[in-house]
């Protein structure tokens, strides 16, 4: 049997409240905040399906040196009603930039951060960072809908 296309809507409705898409320039935060985070209505919601966004370039600042920390964040998850928008994930990831934390706490925080704002199904947080005094750290946080 053929599936049926997700019902049409106005793309003005679609996109109404997607903000950094309609800026011709853009601000990043100073420190990551959930609410950086935008989201757009899953038209496919009845279907799980996976979403996996990658930023190679990730910084952050160790909180006891202030040095910058290099790495790659992975996300990867399984929207319900609402998926999250990408620009708006670049924004949440820069914020990082000037953040003091460490490796672990980031990764936790950053998927913290994605629940709160879709609610996803299911979601895997992965940080590969580059070695800091030696040593490599990857930390891997994940959730799922009870």
């Amino acid at each position: 049997m053929p599936l049926k296309p997700a019902q049409s809507v106005d793309e003005e409705t679609y996109i109404a409240g997607l903000t950094h898409l309609k800026r011709s320039t853009t601000t990043v935060p100073v420190q990551p905040q959930a609410e950086t985070l935008e989201t757009f209505e899953n038209r496919y919601a009845k279907r799980d399906y996976w979403i996996t966004f990658t930023c190679p370039e990730f910084t952050a600042c160790c909180p006891v040196t202030g040095q910058p920390d290099f790495g790659e964040i992975r996300i990867r998850y399984v929207p319900d009603r609402t998926c999250i928008e990408s620009k708006a994930l670049k924004l949440y990831l820069f914020s990082y930039r000037n953040f003091n934390t460490f490796h672990e706490e980031a990764v936790n925080r950053i998927l913290e951060d994605v629940i709160s704002a879709c609610s996803p199904r299911q979601i895997e947080v992965d940080g590969q960072f580059k070695p800091r005094g030696g040593i490599s750290i990857s930390v891997t946080a994940m959730y799922k809908q009870p």
